[in-house]
């Protein structure tokens, strides 16, 4: 596994086989004691995102209240199935380390978790998000309905123009069907409400993300 080069989506001739059965993870979680993998409440709906390491990233949606019925970290987007974290973590699955949303769009907005992502990180940095370099840590949306991926192109759009006054580059999120979404070992899952001071290399921008805020995509791109 090592040596290979982690900042380059492996082809299929390279990817590891992986296992034909789901690893074992954690039944409920840790904080609110929900079950993981369901069955979940009528009416929820699910959303993906990939934003640096999943331990920092999970807890950003953990903390939005009770609006979001359960966050899970897994592995997402790549070839292998099934993978373990020391494959994922060699560049050689294509997964990105993901965070799985289910909440009730009654109570809490699609823009408002597509506003935590943006802000969450930095989504102009390609393969790494701060110190954590390779596939895993890009920046990915991965959506479930042509409105999730409406909104989230939307949002790209009006937070790109937000980071142009900042003089930040491109953005490289990617934007895309939601593929399987591979649950991640035990361990992994609320490891900063099990580990308080454990490690997490999330940083933002700084800049604000307006969507959900009233302002129109025309206007955030000075049109």
């Amino acid at each position: 596994m090592f040596g290979f080069k982690k900042i380059a989506m492996p082809t299929a001739a390279q990817a590891l086989p992986g296992r034909d059965h789901a690893i074992r993870t954690a039944p409920t979680h840790f904080v609110n004691h929900h079950a993981l993998k369901g069955p979940y409440p009528e009416g929820s709906q699910k959303a993906i995102f990939g934003l640096g390491c999943f331990w920092g990233a999970e807890k950003k949606f953990w903390e939005l209240g009770d609006g979001v019925y359960v966050t899970a970290v897994g592995y997402a987007g790549g070839v292998t199935p099934n993978p373990i974290y020391e494959e994922v973590c060699s560049g050689r699955t294509g997964h990105n380390e993901a965070v799985l949303v289910v909440y009730d769009p009654k109570n809490i907005s699609y823009d408002t978790l597509l506003r935590t992502f943006w802000e969450s990180h930095d989504p102009t940095q390609g393969m790494r998000q701060g110190n954590d370099v390779g596939t895993q840590y890009r920046s990915g949306i991965y959506t479930f309905t042509p409105e999730q991926k409406k909104a989230a192109e939307a949002s790209r759009a009006m937070y790109q123009a937000e980071l142009d006054k900042k003089r930040y580059g491109a953005i490289t999120t990617e934007i895309l069907d939601a593929p399987e979404f591979y649950f991640a070992e035990d361990y992994h899952q609320q490891y900063l409400a099990k580990n308080p001071h454990g490690y997490c290399g999330l940083g933002g921008t700084g800049v604000a993300c307006p969507i959900g805020t009233g302002a129109k995509l025309t206007q955030a791109a000075g049109a």
